[in-house]
């Protein structure tokens, strides 16, 4: 495939690298990426670069993928370490537990004909755009020079136990009740991580889509969208489970349904997982996205916490984690982010601390959630649109006679009062503009989203 800028930038994006593979994305590439990326690490004075950890999800191109990129690291005279088929969390783990750069090969919820690699530095610290990828981007384009030397050595090392002994180390789950946990790992690697982390707990795991499969043959990976939730809710219903759990493809994502089948808020996770943290830490920062309910604001300070707000994405997050050495961080979108995780997130910490809270009390979650669910919310809902910025103007104008305050952060959010705001957020990749609303009652943001969705889609 010819290395020109357009078709390295279509694949390297602001995160990770994505494509279709076959069509976009090849060994070749991906063994270019691997060795710009041994240079970066390498020649980085705070990371005293030797080798690098590897590992890769249940897709049929990743192990040849996972592979190449060992080829390319190895090229450059670093070591690889192999940990074979892992969830992204698991990998992260791996360069905490390690001390080195690490590369994972997934591509996440996305239909099964794409892959993608998710790259950090030692302890996980993450590589974004303005973090390594642009500079990963332009030595490929350029030509990623030979490395004169010996080359480095390949070695396997199993790191399931070690992770889920961890993940388990950092929550108190002694004394919880014996409870029925259905989960949906959408034959991603939930399937792998879910028996060995949930294993010697006094829980009875009702499995749904355990099988890993990397074509997806029950549903998308996607837990964000509502119709992947479906067959979990249903499942929860026919087991009597007292809670289900949803991940996504590679399993750094973790959806909660109550025992009645209604799902539970990524915000309302927020909520709870944050006052158990500053629990054992008093007076900690909590980081949120503009997008959360302001209900984990006003939770925070009420506990004697530090709420920061930042923009919507894992690496702002990640940025504010380590700037603030804030003990945890959550999203709307359900990642969780966790100071003694190295910073990073992790689906399935946050699911423990879930089962904890449920499991030492007897309350059904449905009950133990309602004080964390202060608010409506509409959940983000997309248009799309030719102009974002034209259309955000139109809806501003629509709103200034009613609007307390606005701010930019990222795209605007308009403050109404008495509870009630919004967010209009342009996609950086798509002709798609988002719209969060939140409010004391349903009604009310009902009522919002038709006036804000009217003049929006005019």
């Amino acid at each position: 495939m010819a290395r020109t800028a357009e078709s390295v930038h279509a694949l390297i994006k602001a995160y990770d690298v994505r494509g279709v593979v076959g069509e976009q994305l090849d060994s070749d590439f991906v063994r270019d990426v691997a060795g710009a990326f041994a240079r970066l690490v390498r020649q980085d004075p705070t990371q005293n670069a030797t080798r690098v950890v590897i590992g890769h999800d249940m897709r049929a191109s990743s192990p040849e993928l996972a592979a190449a990129f060992a080829d390319g690291v190895t090229a450059q005279g670093l070591d690889v370490v192999l940990i074979g088929l892992a969830s992204t969390d698991e990998l992260y783990f791996a360069s905490g537990l390690l001390d080195c750069p690490g590369a994972m090969f997934t591509a996440s919820h996305n239909p099964a004909r794409y892959n993608g690699i998710k790259m950090c530095r030692a302890g996980a610290k993450p590589v974004g755009q303005d973090t390594g990828l642009s500079t990963i981007a332009n030595e490929v384009i350029a030509g990623v020079p030979g490395h004169e030397g010996p080359v480095g050595s390949v070695t396997e090392k199993d790191v399931l136990g070690d992770y889920a002994e961890f993940l388990r180390g950092l929550v108190n789950l002694s004394g919880i009740r014996p409870m029925t946990v259905a989960v949906d790992a959408g034959n991603g690697m939930g399937g792998h991580t879910v028996p060995a982390v949930l294993a010697g707990l006094p829980l009875s795991v009702e499995p749904l889509y355990f099988e890993l499969d990397g074509t997806f043959p029950n549903h998308e990976a996607n837990p964000l969208d509502p119709k992947n939730l479906v067959d979990l809710q249903e499942y929860v219903r026919s087991t009597g489970a007292d809670v289900g759990l949803a991940f996504d493809g590679d399993a750094d994502r973790c959806f909660v349904v109550d025992e009645k089948g209604d799902p539970v808020s990524p915000s309302a996770v927020t909520a709870l997982v944050a006052e158990r943290e500053l629990s054992k830490t008093p007076g900690a920062t909590v980081i949120h996205n503009l997008i959360t309910s302001r209900a984990v604001p006003e939770l925070v300070t009420e506990l004697g916490g530090t709420p920061v707000r930042t923009r919507v994405g894992h690496s702002f997050i990640k940025q504010q984690m380590a700037e603030t050495g804030a003990v945890f961080g959550g999203e709307h979108s359900a990642h969780y982010y966790f100071r003694d995780f190295w910073g990073a997130d992790s689906g399935m910490l946050a699911a423990l601390h879930v089962l904890a809270a449920l499991g030492e009390q007897d309350e059904p979650l449905s009950e133990l959630m309602a004080s964390y669910n202060k608010y409506a919310a509409s959940g983000e809902i997309n248009s799309t649109v030719e102009d974002a910025g034209e259309r955000t103007a139109a809806v501003l104008a629509a709103f200034v006679e009613r609007t307390a305050s606005v701010d930019r952060l990222d795209g605007v959010t308009v403050d109404l009062g008495d509870g009630a705001w919004f967010n209009l957020r342009a996609s950086n990749t798509e002709p798609l503009l988002r719209l969060n609303v939140e409010a004391p009652t349903a009604e009310q943001v009902d009522a919002l989203v038709a006036e804000i969705l009217a003049v929006v889609r005019a």
